[in-house]
């Protein structure tokens, strides 16, 4: 009887090393998942959304500029499709 369970056992062992093997190697496992994706690119828009607000907030940015930038955003663009014009130029 023992050694029936032992037996058992052992296969048990076996078929979950091998369906761990073959999920792993498997090409319908994604890397990583849609969520982390997702969480990651919506986190990088929030924080351009806020370097954008305070460029603004600092003058650094004019008001044709700023519309520009956050319609980029919303559309989910992190960085505008052309360079936006500033107000007052660089301090170098």
């Amino acid at each position: 009887m023992a050694a029936v369970i032992a037996t058992l056992i052992g296969l048990l062992i076996l078929g979950a090393l091998v369906y761990d093997i073959t999920r792993l190697f498997g090409s319908e496992e994604p890397r990583r998942p849609p969520l982390a994706r997702l969480r990651g690119r919506r986190a990088a828009l929030e924080a351009a959304e806020l370097r954008v607000v305070g460029l603004r907030l600092h003058h650094r940015l004019d008001r044709a500029a700023y519309q520009q930038r956050m319609s980029g955003l919303a559309q989910g663009r992190r960085t505008p499709v052309r360079p936006a014009s500033t107000v007052g130029g660089r301090h170098g």
